[in-house]
């Protein structure tokens, strides 16, 4: 036991495995290298981001439950993993309640609602004014089934009480071009990839996804003050332990990332992959954060029997 408590006084006295269950290059890697790098600096310890990707996210995951709750192996992932798979893939190897132990919510993603040119809306209100009035004539595009995509177009769709035909994609980039061309309709998609389109002109940006509006683009109102009170929804990127971590090292590796989530570069840098540094919270307010959003797309799931197929 005093062996323990004294290597956990010590951390990090060797270097840090950050597993990311998503491949290199992809959003989840870049905000890790991002946000482990000035971590690294803080604590003078090497930080190693090892990608694990496969199955969406769980494989990787699962590997990160397996691993000794020391602080030596941590997991910085997504809401995909923690709150939404769990209700699309029922035999996932791993229990995200169970198996790990929150400790820091480090950015949030939102998106970005977009439409053809070729629809006459021109605000929230309008496009679901529209939608009403030709029951059946608008389909959405998304980056497949079960993706946050998907659940966030659902979502709309059931609160704003209109009917849309889905058209699923294998990814936004190659759902864009039919958005432009007006052989698709709607589309939900990332600041970075989506808000080029709308400045250029060739796409109409309605509104962003997030609670508050983004810094990324102030200029959008939020769907939650745009006609549908409560919407918020976002990509969240956080890191946990192994369930069994002590206490005092959760708070250790939670202080050493909040404290890098706040430095001016760490946002500066995040800013451009369209993503923003995360509002203060302990741990256990970002667990009780994961557990609303599970619940909500759990509910999203459920009632429009959305599946992975």
């Amino acid at each position: 036991m005093a062996s323990a408590v004294h290597a956990q006084a010590n951390w990090p006295d060797r270097p840090v495995r950050v597993i990311v269950p998503f491949p290199a290059s992809g959003a989840t890697d870049l905000v890790a290298r991002v946000v482990t790098q000035r971590v690294a600096a803080d604590l003078g310890q090497q930080l190693v981001v090892d990608n694990k990707p496969g199955a969406g996210g769980t494989l990787g995951t699962a590997e990160a439950a397996k691993a000794a709750p020391d602080g030596y192996t941590l997991l910085l992932t997504t809401s995909s993993t923690h709150a939404i798979s769990p209700h699309l893939m029922p035999k996932l190897a791993y229990d995200p309640r169970k198996d790990f132990v929150p400790v820091a919510h480090v950015a949030d993603a939102p998106s970005v609602l977009l439409v053809t040119n070729s629809l006459p809306a021109k605000t929230v209100g309008e496009l679901i004014a529209y939608a009403k009035a030709h029951p059946g004539k608008l389909n959405y595009a998304t980056s497949g089934n079960g993706t946050i995509v998907h659940l966030n177009t659902a979502a709309f769709s059931a609160q704003a009480g209109v009917e849309m035909t889905h058209i699923p994609y294998k990814g936004t980039a190659l759902a864009i071009p039919d958005l432009i061309a007006g052989q698709t309709h709607v589309l939900f998609d990332s600041l970075p990839t989506g808000m080029p389109h709308a400045k250029a002109g060739r796409l109409r940006a309605l509104a962003v996804t997030s609670e508050k509006r983004s810094t990324l683009a102030p200029e959008l109102p939020t769907l939650a003050e745009s006609g549908l009170p409560g919407y918020s929804s976002v990509t969240w990127f956080g890191v946990y332990l192994p369930a069994g971590a002590p206490p005092a090292l959760v708070e250790k590796v939670h202080k050493a990332f909040a404290k890098a989530v706040q430095a001016p570069e760490v946002a500066e840098s995040l800013a451009k992959l369209g993503v923003e540094p995360a509002a203060p919270r302990t741990p256990a307010q970002f667990g009780a954060m994961v557990q609303a959003d599970s619940n909500r797309w759990a509910t999203v799931i459920r009632q429009h029997k959305i599946n992975i197929d």
